[in-house]
């Protein structure tokens, strides 16, 4: 972990870059220092489907869901929170010069009894 996942809505796809985004967010939470390289995964699914405010057609919206394991202080769990919420806002900052983008982000904590996880990824990043 962690899992961040991004839901956007479709309207985004010709004026906003998904991947880009993606690989921002990644590094932005890669930054931080809290997180190996090989336990973070970043997707992003178009929302073909949905209802903002009221119906204008260029109302758009980008949700960021972030979940990691237990083990992190609250400070920390800010810390991260706020680099990736930051750095999505800066990649969308040409999309905020007009009053049609909702951009939110929610962090949580998955508890381990809750998670299985096999991940053969680990082994090219780690030394040991």
């Amino acid at each position: 972990m962690p899992h961040i996942t991004l839901e956007y809505s479709a309207n985004l796809e010709q004026r906003a870059d998904m991947k880009a985004l993606c690989m921002h967010v990644r590094d932005a939470a890669l930054a931080t220092g809290l997180f190996e390289t090989g336990a973070i995964r970043v997707r992003a699914f178009r929302c073909d489907h949905y209802a903002i405010a009221d119906d204008h057609p260029d109302d758009a919206f980008v949700h960021i869901d972030i979940r990691i394991g237990r083990g992190r202080t609250e400070e920390d769990k800010k810390m991260l929170g706020q680099a990736v919420f930051d750095r999505a806002a800066e990649e969308l900052a040409p999309l905020f010069e007009t009053p049609h983008l909702a951009l939110s982000l929610y962090l949580q904590e998955v508890p381990p009894e809750s998670s299985w996880k096999k991940n053969g990824i680990h082994r090219r990043f780690r030394k040991n």
